[in-house]
């Protein structure tokens, strides 16, 4: 890529970070909010077959479509994102890997998301939500951060209302979440017809309590859950380099 191109795509106070993935890149602004590694495990949990097509609600900066489009051989990702500055930043990471032909990123309100795109379309949906209710120590609502991890804009019920319409039946739901409201989320999920198939806990240590949960869904599938041998961040037996 040229430098005139590149300075046109990333703007004056934002970052590039490598993906450390087929030579990707991401677009961030460092004053917002930037993606960690709940998006990183997310994308390695997720499933996308050859020649399906992939969903993500909320998308933010389009972190997980761009992940999914070099760890997968899916055939078409969107990212659904409601601010629209996000939305924009996450279009020009796009261009800036020359991914137009694979992923999309679509500006607009998950609350509406059956509305933007046909029903029962994807075969697979993801999504990182706002982990924390609205009332949990929100103090700005319009704040960036706090709509990444505050339900302002988007509850548990709106995701997974739409994802059991967008998503062709046995379609795949993947999910990223804390582990305190895995119980609500499974009743949910159940009552929006996306049965709880797969779940996997992320731990700092071997000793610690779990501080991320994954959850796979299929919809309108069978009961049945497998919970996958956990996830462990750090080894307390390995010292860092000096």
């Amino acid at each position: 890529m040229t430098n005139d191109k590149r300075s046109a795509l990333v703007k004056a106070g934002e970052r590039l970070d490598d993906l450390q993935i087929g030579g990707l890149e991401l677009i961030q602004d460092p004053s917002g909010f930037c993606f960690g590694v709940d998006a990183v495990f997310l994308s390695d949990f997720a499933r996308v077959k050859p020649g399906e097509t992939a969903l993500d609600l909320g998308t933010g900066n389009g972190i997980i479509p761009i992940l999914l489009s070099a760890k997968t051989q899916g055939k078409c990702f969107t990212g659904l994102e409601i601010q629209a500055d996000t939305a924009e930043m996450a279009r020009r990471s796009v261009a800036y890997n020359g991914l137009e032909d694979r992923v999309k990123i679509v500006t607009g309100d998950i609350k509406e998301a059956a509305d933007i795109f046909k029903p029962a379309f994807f075969d697979v949906i993801t999504v990182n939500p706002p982990y924390m209710p609205a009332e949990h120590g929100l103090r700005n609502s319009d704040d960036a951060r706090a709509v990444a991890r505050h339900e302002v804009l988007c509850t548990l019920d709106d995701i997974l209302r739409e994802s059991m319409r967008l998503l062709q039946d046995k379609g795949r739901f993947y999910m990223v979440h804390r582990p305190f409201r895995l119980t609500e989320i499974m009743i949910k999920m159940n009552h929006y017809k996306i049965e709880p198939k797969k779940i996997q806990f992320v731990h700092p240590y071997i000793d610690k309590e779990p501080v991320l949960v994954l959850v796979e869904g299929v919809r309108s599938a069978k009961s049945r859950v497998t919970v996958e041998p956990p996830i462990i961040i750090y080894d307390r037996n390995i010292r860092p380099a000096d």
